[in-house]
């Protein structure tokens, strides 16, 4: 294989990486938005919770930007033609996040339980929305996008991608279900490692019942997507071409996503790895192993993605409208020099950005109370 096409899987398989770092850190500070007003019953309890995220949750955005930004300079055709398509996915996500910091930052500005039940529910927004939309714009990947290419190879939408047609039932419930289910798991794993008393044992139950439910939501994705019409490469292909999504050609088939699980079964240990992970988060939450438990949901995430990865492979963006213009890895890449350069950056940030992450929750671990957000507030100490 020439060295471009290689370049070209590597920004694939750096892609995915970068995928499941938003869905492991992000969704796991996404989760607690979600569940705080489960977690918590009082003020304090709540309080208690954000402190437990409050020192990660804004350096964990670094994820979303880096996977915009991969998308943006490793695959700009993609890029250019979803990001624009997609446009409501990216207003929602911008709205419901813009609220975030304001609910960490003013939440407990004031003493008013009125003031601070709506910021609570604005964090509850503010971390399902997220999630929800994310999962949703993943989902839609797979039943495809309407768009196709002019002769200048200008992409455009011919029937308009609206509201309705994003939000469909396959996308909502297998996409976003299974990220805010995956997103409560890992919430509830984090904050396992950092609680005691009530607000641990309601931790615990819901991360037992968010794997059961992202169990369900797989396995019911797994057979619907079987029977949903999926996209292949077609003809002869060369993973050196430059990129031009004119010059390549696709089917669709019904079960056509199954098909690279077929032509090489070894690819069944990655959805399997999902239920495998999931179970033994269970476990280890039973074993008062919050630790491991933790590390079992990022697997169960890895594995998800995983699974649509080597499903969809090679395939980015299929197009429903014209399929022949079905966006893949081997005709929407950047150049090779601009492949190497990033490729270069990417080796030496990477691991940084991994290096500083795992240092600071090493810094700032150990148990968070209650009793502890009193402590703070009699000795005039800033607190979330």
């Amino acid at each position: 294989m020439e060295a471009y096409a290689v370049l070209k899987v590597i920004w694939w398989l750096l892609l995915g990486v970068l995928f499941m770092g938003i869905g492991i850190m992000i969704g796991q500070d996404m989760g607690v938005g979600t569940s705080l007003r489960y977690l918590g019953r009082t003020d304090r309890e709540r309080r208690a919770v954000l402190n437990m995220i409050g020192p990660h949750w804004d350096g964990n955005q670094v994820w979303f930007i880096l996977g915009g930004g991969a998308i943006f300079a490793a695959f700009p055709t993609v890029y250019a033609t979803l990001f624009s398509g997609l446009y409501i996915v990216m207003l929602l996500l911008l709205w419901s996040m813009i609220i975030r910091p304001l609910g960490f930052e003013y939440r407990s500005k004031l003493d008013s339980p009125r003031w601070r039940e709506r910021w609570d529910w604005a964090l509850f927004l503010s971390g399902f929305i997220p999630m929800l939309v994310f999962g949703t714009a993943i989902g839609n990947a797979l039943r495809g996008f309407p768009f196709r290419f002019n002769e200048i190879m200008q992409s455009f939408y011919p029937h308009g991608f609206g509201f309705y047609t994003l939000f469909n039932p396959f996308s909502v419930l297998i996409g976003g279900g299974m990220a805010v289910a995956l997103s409560l798991y890992q919430a509830g794993a984090m904050v396992s490692l950092r609680s005691e008393g009530l607000i641990l044992a309601r931790a615990k139950r819901m991360m037992r019942a968010a794997a059961v439910l992202a169990m369900v939501i797989f396995t019911i994705g797994g057979i619907w997507l079987s029977q949903l019409n999926g996209y292949a490469p077609s003809g002869t292909i060369d993973p050196a071409m430059p990129a031009n999504p004119l010059a390549s050609s696709a089917i669709m088939a019904k079960g056509a996503w199954l098909h690279n699980f077929f032509t090489h079964p070894a690819l069944f240990i990655v959805p399997i790895l999902v239920y495998i992970a999931l179970l033994a988060g269970s476990w280890f939450t039973r074993r008062n192993r919050p630790q491991w438990a933790w590390w079992s949901g990022a697997i169960a995430w890895m594995a998800t993605i995983g699974t649509l990865g080597a499903a969809m492979f090679p395939i980015l963006a299929p197009s429903y409208v014209n399929i022949d213009q079905s966006l893949t890895v081997w005709n929407a890449s950047s150049s090779p020099r601009t492949l190497a350069w990033m490729l270069g950056f990417a080796l030496v940030f990477i691991p940084l950005i991994l290096f500083y992450t795992g240092w600071a929750f090493r810094v700032m671990r150990g148990k968070i109370r209650p009793e502890d957000i009193a402590q703070r507030d009699k000795k005039g100490e800033e607190s979330y």
